[in-house]
């Protein structure tokens, strides 16, 4: 907003008139509280040092020295220990509608990554079964990760990374032979620690369906082997079934596989050694790891040769910088935050920044219906599938049921309160917001799209409700960029919800259509839809036009 520039630009100025000749960074953002102004800053409080002074002192300086243009602001206040708030005059908080008018869809949108490459890798599911909820929390967060990254000028891509190559594949395969075998009537048993859904049930049924009794009498090596391939591909592409009926895509589909292939695992191992940051004891080669911040080493290659699960993760990562990635963000489940640690110095131990390495850790999730936990689904008969919550709930109250919380807290989806069409449920409340703002034109029979993108009379829009969406729409940007800058989607949805609520209470408190204040107010609500509209978009979730 072009107000909130003028500020900015204003207290640098003032900073170097009262003495600061090098400016360290400091915040200018919106306040929470709406008494606080509508811009505030701590610029007092980071220089106050440097001059000697009390933050305070330091702030009345600074508005002393601060010049800005005729009209920005109607109030300046100092707050607390030294906070400076602004108080736009009403004209500039009406100019935020002639903006969003004029970006239309990139309206939010920046430029803070500058192009920087940002892998984002989420899901990564075994291709061992199903997608759980967990995994859709997930994966609804890695994409709005994605997604707000890209909206602040990074350069993002989107990756599942496919473990084809550890022994939980040998587990789908022995479980699916079993299972194959137990179709034509032989007695087998599912190993320990297998896989026993009814989801591999069915699929030696299409097995035998397709290639005949036949396959069941295959040696078990060979019998084995198909399985393996067979069992992968299934659940990859019910996986990705899943994820393409969640809203969800991908740019790269990286297979564990491959580290083998490339030879990657033994470039790493080298790369590792020529740094000097491993070493042999009781027959396994280990990892440095303490030397980088981890509470102990970690074995890298067993005693027996073969390789622990933190060596092709290294690699896989090396890989990741090789392609060119200024940053890895991560998604990972629960049962990973222990692994944070060793990843992140093996990071260290490969040269890399410490900033390189990130990852969320999204916390688990229990379903409940009608008060009770659900805590399976008939097919796996073990965890509650996230095609059973999409076919009851639809795809837009998951994804921002998941968006709601923070990654790191654990959640409850209600599907009884996802499923409502009351105002209690939050998307359907934000929805609502839009098809309402939405009516008004089609009543009125207008595109806002048409509407003049003349500079709006900021004098009309006086009511505390319009004062307050003028406010929230000038908001949209920064609340973005904080949101990408802490990966943070839930800021979003708080932020929608909030918009939200302000638009249906001004919806039903005054009229606009008809009224001498049709214009402006036609303009507002063209505004508040187009916010609402972008908002829900960078979730990946619709914006409807009735409901």
């Amino acid at each position: 907003m072009k107000a909130h520039d003028e500020i900015v630009r204003g207290l640098r100025d003032a900073a170097h008139k009262i003495g600061v000749s090098s400016l360290p960074e400091f915040k200018y953002e919106t306040p929470r509280d709406p008494s606080h102004g509508d811009g505030a800053t701590n610029l007092a409080l980071v220089i106050a040092k440097g001059l000697g002074k009390p933050p305070r002192a330091v702030a009345e300086d600074l508005v002393r020295a601060l010049t800005l243009p005729q009209g920005i602001v109607k109030k300046i206040e100092i707050a607390g220990p030294g906070f400076i708030n602004f108080f736009l005059a009403e004209d500039q908080l009406a100019a935020v509608l002639a903006t969003v008018h004029a970006l239309g869809e990139r309206f939010g949108r920046g430029d803070t990554g500058r192009g920087a490459k940002v892998n984002v890798e989420f899901v990564s599911a075994n291709p061992t079964g199903p997608l759980h909820v967990g995994h859709g929390r997930g994966a609804a967060l890695g994409d709005a990760i994605a997604a707000l990254l890209d909206w602040t000028g990074y350069g993002v891509t989107r990756e599942f990374y496919v473990n084809d190559a550890g022994t939980q594949i040998d587990k789908l395969a022995r479980s699916l032979w079993a299972r194959v075998q137990q179709a034509v009537g032989r007695a087998a048993e599912v190993p320990d620690g297998g896989y026993h859904g009814e989801y591999l049930v069915e699929l030696a049924e299409r097995i035998l369906a397709r290639e005949g009794r036949a396959f069941a009498d295959l040696p078990e090596p060979e019998g084995l082997r198909r399985c393996r391939t067979i069992g992968v591909q299934s659940q990859r592409a019910e996986q990705e079934e899943d994820l393409r009926e969640f809203g969800v895509r991908f740019d790269v589909i990286f297979f564990e596989s491959q580290l083998y292939q490339e030879r990657l695992i033994e470039q790493t191992l080298a790369d590792l050694a020529q740094r000097g940051h491993t070493y042999e004891r009781d027959g396994a080669l280990w990892l440095r790891s303490t030397a980088f911040g981890d509470d102990k080493d970690r074995v890298l290659r067993k005693s027996d040769g073969s390789y622990t699960y933190l060596l092709p993760d290294i690699a896989y990562h090396r890989h990741k910088r090789a392609r060119g990635f200024a940053k890895a963000i991560d998604i990972w489940g629960a049962d990973h935050h222990g692994y944070v640690a060793r990843v992140q110095a093996a990071m260290l131990a490969l040269g890399y920044p410490d900033d390189f390495f990130h990852a969320e850790i999204v916390q688990l999730v229990r379903v409940m219906r009608g008060g009770e936990e659900v805590r399976f689904s008939k097919r796996t008969g073990e965890f509650v599938t996230l095609r059973d919550l999409l076919q009851e709930t639809g795809v837009d109250a998951a994804r921002f049921f998941f968006l709601m919380r923070r990654a790191d807290s654990q959640f409850v989806f209600d599907v009884d309160l996802a499923k409502s069409q009351t105002e209690e449920n939050p998307v359907f409340y934000v929805q609502m917001a839009h098809a309402r703002m939405s009516g008004i034109f089609r009543v009125a029979a207008r595109d806002p799209a048409s509407l003049p993108p003349a500079p709006v009379d900021g004098s009309v829009l006086t009511q505390p409700e319009e004062l307050d969406l003028l406010k929230e729409l000038a908001a949209f940007p920064g609340v973005v960029a904080r949101a990408a800058e802490t990966l943070e989607p839930h800021r979003i949805t708080g932020y929608l919800e909030g918009l939200a609520r302000i638009a249906h209470a001004w919806y039903h408190k005054y009229r606009v259509l008809g009224e001498p204040e049709e214009r402006e107010r036609l303009a507002l609500a063209a505004a508040v839809r187009r916010v609402l509209a972008n908002g829900l978009g960078l979730l990946g979730i619709t914006a409807p036009e009735r409901m």
